[in-house]
């Protein structure tokens, strides 16, 4: 299994354990890729996982670049519209795991950004 994946396997299983219900995994359009579409607490949460196995390069939650901001807003307002749920409450988070602690650390970051592209944290 590759670091990206064994970081998404464990994203879905952090969030599972904090309450959120999985409704899709690597939802892809010709717009864009999300990782993980979720619903917590009535709001459909677009979460990109970023995954590092050293801080080299930076970590993972600053790997989200205005680029891929845009991809994942692009996706989901596709998904929204392909459900006819445009009119529901959604965010985007940011979930950034990073193997070089002795544990994996997760870091789940709420609104990390909004449709206009910039980061609100």
């Amino acid at each position: 299994m590759s670091l990206g994946n064994k970081g998404e396997e464990l994203a879905a299983n952090f969030l599972k354990e904090n309450g959120y219900k999985i409704i899709c995994r690597n939802y892809k359009t010709k717009l864009g890729e999300i990782d993980i579409i979720a619903k917590e607490k009535g709001a459909f949460c677009f979460i990109e996982v970023k995954t590092r196995a050293s801080d080299r390069f930076g970590l993972g939650s600053e790997a989200v670049s205005r680029l891929k901001q845009r991809q994942v807003a692009k996706a989901a307002l596709s998904f929204l519209k392909e459900k006819g749920l445009l009119n529901r409450k959604a965010r985007f988070d940011v979930i950034s795991i990073d193997y070089f602690y002795p544990k994996a650390r997760v870091n789940l970051i709420k609104n990390a950004f909004d449709l206009d592209g910039a980061f609100t944290y």
